[in-house]
């Protein structure tokens, strides 16, 4: 049966009627399939994987509602008239033999009404608000049905009757048009909510999370839901959902309360299980080939399946390749992938239509018998396949983007939970600066990739494309364009290998500046008392130097490839163009020749230009990856190092173990066996450096199990040597994610000493404290570290050193009620390290630690018996002791006349000689130890008091008197002025007029080559076929084109070179003025926050700033030269561009102002990411201790969701910037072509192409420019906050040269304060008051005082941390305040109470400046008590120290300190509570070297211990920042003042 009889006799199709008519109509045979059918047919084919990839969806059923029940209504109704128009069909077949296509058709359209009356009973089931499926089936019916509508109307109007089929069909189709529209415009509008959310399996558990974080529960709850997941499709298509926001943010500045949540599937709980599912999968296949495929190889490494924190896989050694990051990257992102690379060939296809509509219209302007309806549905047809482009082209990027951010989610959640496993020497490698930059920088790369990842196969498919219609159009002679291509694409193969060398030079370079200016960050405050800041400055620019000058030429690369590919089009038409026209004379030009090329041209630009951005974007993120998987294929913990079973009858039970530090190196600890029984309280003791904090670490799992066994039988609480201490609230650093009790609350809080604090904070224990505490003292801090422990209601309780720190009648306390016999925690098992020795009589048992081995084990009085280690150990104290008590008292004696005894013959019971038993050997060291009155808390206690102080006037100010740290502010607004001519001022005013010239010129070469083209396709025709003066028209062209190159070149390498200038100015003035601006700037800024500008915003301003400039101004002068050139081919246009660019303007403000905002939210977000991440790496082993990895991956995830939650509506914006401007754009195309068909006849087609193809590129030209005008402002917020941080308040001048003292001077070191006053900050009150004291010089000035006395404010004081009020301070009479700040610190010499070193080698550590020879190092090490040990190091001098001086003990640290001290040998000495917290061992040496070494100098102390100044000179007493005693000690204890009071305290006076 033919297709004739099919349709009943009748046509299926007559072209003449159709084309060649000025009324065209369509046979009714036709309507009935193509017009009826071809929506059946997208619902037959699409609806099959519409149904399997929702019928798992676990939501519930939506409630039927009224929008429900019309679409039914309204789809049955269809449904039922197709059932009517079936059975006519087959009653006239019956009757007249019809042909079978009026059976048929109305027979398979009841079809596929009955598949949209199931899918609509599907969606609601399957809970789908709105359907796309059916959105898209309504669409296809509403325009195929307006022809059938048409050709109804027509028949309408004709004066012949209707017969009875015709009025039936014409009946039902009326009415079923009438349905269609209803549902189309319910399309618009969505059912009700879902019931219940989707069950995810890598979603939050919502109650367990809670549970282990004691988050909030309103954090699960969305507050703010994002309403694109309730939305219509075609709100979801256009953006409009996002509408809301976009006008919200047009009337006043976005705030973090107007953002949206994120979606589920977008938070980074969700994304990173996902992945790290995949990726667990990958290491246990790796694990797999390694068991079966090597036998030599094993792994001890864990997989967990369930996708928790414990990325637990041994890495394999040497060349062996390890799990592949690529792999579980493809696994968990590549199906969105494959629908972004649908959408790209549809998106690909579409490009192409555009030129061939060109070539229909240019081919209708010069046919004068062609209908013009013709024109107008041509003219349509641009307009409407422009428009399905730009919908699909933005959904394409919206996925990508979208897909992007969620790699970026799971990158930096790996690199979170890696870093909580990672195992020393793992650390070693990869410092925090490092890490930071992979999760900043790293992530990005993969963000920056994914947009162009389908340009792989996307861009050779394109140029296919390309070269078939090109080929069709001009023939053979392309193939001469395609051989420029060929030899063009070498050029990016140099530049590719060029941009990866690059890439890895500058990551390093980044990295290492980021480590160091990490450690200035963290040390900043030690930094400028040892007046540093000059020299770690010159570090960080020579490392900064290296790094620009691989910047500067990966931007001249860039710029080189810029040209190349800028330039490669035109060459490629003109060669094709050359080839074509002189081949053969017959070859002409003709306007329908050139303008399809040119358009085809255009498109085979993008592919073209694509390349080198896909392949650079891929180098980096190649680099990128290589990087994060090293990372995560690094060293991790062996969770069997300590083995937890509750099937041993002790706490803990060490067998034969030896431990190491890292596995290649010497043992740590060696032959380690002990066993501690439940409920015990064990002493670890031992001299410096012998294992004690090792032992510790071997039983928490941080050491690596060389040998032996570990047994550990219950759950553990830590409290560390060095208090870690969160960035929250007093309270919320005591509870640790435990639920609040108030009752054992209240008593752990007494019991730790902590009440009276309380009282003394601003909010109580509301009170926020700083990054690091630092708001509070160190035996604050460490009390708080106690609490948190006993607060957990642990089983056994590691304790290293805690009560080194604190008081010690207020150790004595915290003995007494929490760690004792008859403390708190006497049923916990308890190791206890310590120094002290007054509390090891009431131990259960004393490990005694000897170079890493136990040496023995006993109770107190056993092991005094034995007379071994132990009972040495007791000696030697005792003795240093006793001689050092006995010494003050001598001393006092010889500088009192008449002798004052301040220790009487009760105080002093008996002598090391008349010891003859344990038990009076106790009472000695118990007498001693409590004379060791730590005053380290008080004076520390002092700046704190004035820390709170601030905190409490700023509270009454901002009524937030429990926030210390501020919170980032955005800045609102248009971007100021000043921050762009700071920039174009860093850039170089001439440099940015030949930028701008340079920009300008190309352009109108640009210009005048098509302007030059048109013409010559409107050249005359001769007689045999041939155009004349074809040689000269090439020929200029050719000049035209090499012109524009030239200042493409120019442009290019100029805003290169500019940028490049910028750079560095932006960075280095940043860097100088941040290390000159006052310590409280430090004080209440996170580190995150700083170490942010000098990574995320430097990046910005390296990288992405100059390409954001180098797009604007292309396209700026892009947009100027299409509107001359189409505005020069048909005047009339000009008519449009003014509403146009009204309408352009109005959405670019509307834009413009919410996606800057939304940038700075965005960029002010990210840095508590860094901050958190720096303070968990920190309190890494505390956490692990406790067991609260999923607790804190829970914050980091929360973190990345708030920073996520900016970013989102970010590119969001993009998207639905460019939706609109695009149709916008595509008015104009619509006007240029409507214009040229009302104009045919008095325009010729060269004129019609010039208008059009600029037409067809302003849509993308204008969308690019307010993008890129956007991306600029976005951008140069980066400028801003660099300037921000460039403009802090400074300190005084570093130097003075008209008041520059001697470089001998102080002579004598001769100290006045005059009428000293001074305070913290403008607006708080004063913390020293006129203080009037002398100090000559040489002599020996204890300063000692209650808590908030001014003790450390004086010490600030005299380095110009903090500045007069009035008064001032001479030191030989020169007024410090006439001299500059280094000409003062360098003069003085400090042993700090932190001992701070830096990463680099241990000279460098010791003399930064290079100003000793290694004579005068070893001199000082040896006085120092450091020349046997450094000698034993492999490297010397040169020893390498790790970040933060990791690698050296507390005790090791400050020893160094006082070699920094020796060097320098100043005339003055600062110890400001120099040996609060080192050993017994380490006080003595550094206390005897003062005394040798600095016998001539001024030494003023602040006490740490009473009877450390008792064989002072003077004692400077102070209260409440004024004088109240000052005088020799005996004089002031005869008094019986304040300073005798506190003697008695500390137990040295009765």
């Amino acid at each position: 049966m033919n297709l004739t009889v099919f349709c009943g006799n009748e046509d299926f199709f007559d072209p003449n009627e159709v084309f060649n008519s000025s009324n065209p109509k369509l046979s009714l045979c036709f309507q009935h399939t193509v017009l009826d059918l071809t929506p059946c047919a997208y619902m037959l084919i699409f609806s099959v994987p519409y149904y399997f990839v929702y019928r798992n969806s676990k939501d519930k059923a939506i409630r039927p509602s009224k929008l429900f029940t019309a679409r039914m209504i309204f789809t049955s109704v269809l449904f039922l008239l197709a059932l009517a128009n079936f059975g006519y069909g087959i009653w006239k077949f019956t009757q007249t033999k019809v042909g079978l296509v009026y059976i048929i058709s109305p027979c398979l359209l009841a079809i596929g009404m009955a598949k949209a009356i199931f899918f609509l009973n599907f969606d609601r089931k399957k809970g789908i608000q709105s359907s796309g499926l059916l959105t898209c089936f309504w669409i296809w019916y509403l325009v195929l049905w307006a022809l059938i509508f048409k050709s109804q109307v027509d028949k309408l109007l004709e004066k012949t009757p209707l017969n009875e089929s015709e009025l039936f069909r014409c009946v039902t189709f009326f009415i079923s048009y009438s349905c269609v529209l209803a549902l189309f415009i319910m399309c618009f509008f969505v059912d009700h909510p879902r019931a219940h959310t989707t069950y995810d399996p890598y979603s939050d558990e919502s109650q367990l999370l809670q549970t282990e974080t004691n988050i909030e529960e309103e954090i699960f709850t969305e507050k703010n839901p994002c309403p694109e997941p309730t939305s219509s499709f075609l709100s979801k298509i256009f953006f409009q959902w996002f509408s809301s926001l976009i006008v919200l943010g047009y009337k006043r500045p976005l705030m973090d309360g107007d953002l949206w949540d994120l979606r589920k599937s977008d938070k980074a709980g969700r994304v990173s299980r996902h992945f790290l599912s995949n990726w667990n999968k990958e290491k246990e296949k790796r694990k797999q080939t390694l068991k079966f495929g090597n036998p030599k190889t094993s792994s001890n490494g864990r997989i967990n399946d369930s996708g928790e924190e414990v990325l637990i896989e041994q890495p394999v050694k040497s060349k062996e390749k390890g799990p592949s990051f690529f792999k579980a990257l493809v696994k968990t992102f590549g199906p969105y992938f494959i629908i972004s690379s649908f959408l790209k060939v549809l998106n690909d296809v579409l490009t192409f239509v555009s030129p061939q509509l060109l070539r229909a219209m240019i081919q209708f302007t010069t046919d004068e018998h062609a209908p013009v309806w013709k024109g107008y549905v041509l003219a349509a047809l641009m307009f409407v396949s422009a428009v399905f482009l730009s919908i699909v082209q933005q959904q394409y990027f919206n996925i990508c983007f979208t897909v992007g951010m969620r790699m970026r989610s799971a990158i930096v959640a790996a690199v979170y939970r890696k870093a909580l496993v990672m195992s020393n020497a793992a650390r070693k490698q990869s410092t925090v600066g490092e890490v930071v930059n992979l999760m900043s920088v790293d992530a990005q790369r993969f963000m920056d990739l994914m947009p162009f990842i389908n340009i792989i196969w996307s861009g050779p498919f394109q140029i296919i494309l390309a070269m078939y219609f090109l080929y069709t159009t001009m023939g053979a002679s392309i193939f001469a364009g395609f051989g420029v291509m060929i030899l063009l694409f070498p050029i990016n193969g140099i530049i590719a290998s060029k941009a990866h060398k690059y890439q890895v030079e500058q990551m390093k370079l980044k990295d290492e500046r980021i480590k160091i200016m990490n450690e200035v960050l963290n040390g900043i405050k030690v930094l400028k008392m040892y007046a540093w800041e000059l020299s770690f400055r010159e570090k960080i620019n020579s490392i900064r130097k290296r790094e620009v000058r691989v910047l500067r030429n990966t931007l001249y690369l860039n710029a080189a490839a810029s040209f190349t590919w800028t330039c490669a089009p035109f060459l490629v038409s003109l060669t094709t163009f050359a080839v074509y026209v002189l081949s053969s004379p017959n070859h002409v030009l003709t306007a329908e020749k050139a303008f399809v090329s040119i358009s085809l041209f255009n498109i085979l630009q993008f592919p073209l230009l694509a390349v080198p951005i896909m392949i650079a974007a891929v180098v980096q993120a190649s680099v990128s990856l290589n990087r994060i998987q090293k990372y995560l294929n690094g060293d991790e913990l062996d969770p069997t190092n300590v083995e937890h079973s509750s099937e041993i009858e002790a706490a803990i039970s060490v067998d034969n173990a030896t431990f190491s530090w890292e596995k290649d190196e010497e043992p740590t600890l060696q032959n380690i066996s002990f066993t501690v029984p439940k409920g015990s309280l064990v002493a670890v003791v031992g001299q410096v450096g012998c294992g004690k904090s090792s032992l510790i670490n071997c039983l928490l799992g941080n050491m690596e199990k060389i040998d032996g066994q570990v047994f550990v039988n219950g759950s553990v609480a830590y409290v560390a040597q060095q208090a870690w201490i969160q960035n929250l609230t007093v309270s919320n650093n005591i509870l640790f994610g435990k639920a609040l009790e108030e009752d054992q609350y209240r008593d752990v809080v007494k019991a730790c000493e902590l009440k009276e604090d309380f009282e003394m904070l601003p909010a109580g224990d509301q009170t926020e404290i700083g990054e690091k505490g630092i708001n509070l003292s160190g035996g604050q801090k460490q009390r708080v570290s106690i609490a948190r422990a006993v607060y957990q209601d642990k089983q056994i309780y590691l304790l290293d050193d805690p009560l080194s720190a604190v008081d010690a009648h207020v150790g004595k306390n915290i003995f007494e009620n929490v760690f004792g016999p008859q403390g708190c925690l006497k049923s916990k098992t308890r190791i206890l390290v310590t120094h002290g020795v007054s509390f090891l009589h009431q131990v259960d048992k004393i490990v005694v630690m000897t170079n890493g081995r136990i040496s023995e084990v006993g109770t107190y009085d056993e092991l005094l018996k034995k007379d071994g280690d132990f009972a040495e150990f007791i000696r030697n104290f005792v003795e240093n002791g006793e001689n050092e008590v006995f010494d003050e008292e001598t001393n006092d004696s010889m500088t009192s006349s008449p002798p004052a005894t301040p220790l009487n013959g009760d105080s002093v019971k008996g002598s090391v000689s008349s010891m003859s038993g344990p038990q009076q050997q106790r009472n000695r060291l118990i007498s001693h130890q409590q004379s060791r009155i730590s005053e380290s808390e008080r004076s520390r206690k002092n700046s704190v008091l004035q820390k709170q102080q601030s905190i409490e006037k700023e509270s009454q100010q901002y009524q937030e008197k429990d926030k210390l740290i501020t919170t980032e502010a955005a800045e609102v607004g248009n971007i100021k002025l000043s921050v762009l001519f700071s920039y174009m001022k860093a850039v170089g005013y001439f440099t940015c007029i030949i930028i701008v010239l340079a920009y300008m010129l190309s352009n109108a070469a640009s210009v005048s080559t098509s302007i030059w083209l048109s013409a010559w396709s409107n050249d005359p025709i001769n007689e045999d076929g041939s155009q004349n003066k074809t040689s000269y028209r090439l020929t200029v062209y050719g000049l035209l084109g090499l012109t524009q190159s030239i200042f493409v070149l120019v442009s290019s390498f100029a805003l290169s070179f500019g940028s490049v200038l910028a750079s560095v100015h932006l960075h280095s003035r940043m860097l100088s003025n941040l290390l000159k601006a006052p310590m409280s700037f430090f004080d209440t800024t996170p580190l995150g926050r700083i170490i942010n500008r000098f990574s995320k915003d430097i990046y910005l301003i390296d990288e992405v700033v100059p390409q954001s400039l180098s797009s604007f101004f292309q396209t700026f002068f892009m947009v100027i030269s299409t509107f001359v050139v189409v505005t020069y081919s048909t005047p009339i246009f000009a008519a449009v561009i003014v509403p146009v660019l009204i309408l352009y303007w109005f959405v670019q403000r509307f834009y413009v102002r919410t996606s800057r905002q939304l940038k700075r939210l965005e960029s002010i977000s990210r840095s508590p990411i860094y901050s958190h991440f720096s303070e968990t790496l920190s309190g890494a082993t505390t956490i692990r201790a406790y067991g609260l990895q999923t607790a804190f991956i829970k914050q980091n995830e929360i973190k990345v969701d708030t920073n996520q939650t900016a970013y989102y509506p970010n590119f969001v914006s993009n998207r639905w910037l460019s939706v609109r401007l695009q149709i916008v754009g595509n008015l104009i195309v619509l006007f240029a072509a409507i214009f040229a068909v009302v104009e045919k006849g008095t325009i010729n087609a060269g004129i019609v192409g010039l208008s059009i193809s600029y037409a067809s590129q302003v849509t993308q030209i204008l969308t690019w420019i307010v993008r890129s005008a956007s991306e600029i402002e976005t951008n140069i917020v980066a400028v801003e906050r660099v300037e921000e941080y460039a403009n802090v308040k400074q300190e005084a001048p570093l130097e003075v040269e008209d008041s520059k003292p001697d470089d001998s001077w102080p002579h004598s070191g001769e100290i006045n304060f005059l009428n000293y006053s001074t305070r913290y900050r403008d607006e708080l009150d004063l913390v020293i008051h006129g203080i009037n004291v002398d100090i000559k010089g040489g002599e020996k000035v204890g300063v000692v005082g209650r808590t908030g006395a001014g003790k450390s404010s004086l010490t600030l004081s005299l380095f110009r941390i903090i500045e007069a009020v009035e008064g001032m301070i001479t030191i030989d009479g020169v007024d410090i305040r006439k001299i500059g700040l280094h000409s003062l610190r360098s003069k003085l010499s400090i042993i700090p109470q932190d001992p701070v070193l830096f990463c680099g080698t241990l000279r460098m550590n010791l003399d930064p400046f290079e100003a000793y020879s290694d004579d005068e190092i070893w001199n000082a090490l040896e006085y120092s008590h450091l020349k046997q040990y450094v000698s034993s190091l492999a490297k010397q001098l040169d020893h390498d120290v790790a970040e933060g001086g990791e690698n050296l003990s507390v005790g090791q640290r400050q020893l160094v300190c006082l070699a920094r001290a020796l060097l320098q040998k100043s005339k003055i000495l600062i110890l400001d509570e120099a040996t609060a917290a080192v050993d017994l061992e380490t006080d003595d040496l550094i206390q005897t070297t003062i005394r040798d070494k600095f016998a001539d100098c001024t030494v003023f102390t602040i006490a740490h211990r009473l009877n450390t100044v008792m064989d002072s000179t003077r004692v400077l007493v102070l209260e409440a920042g004024k004088v109240v005693e000052y005088d020799s000690p005996d004089k002031l204890l005869k008094k019986k003042g304040l300073f005798h009071s506190m003697a008695e305290d500390a137990g040295l006076v009765t």
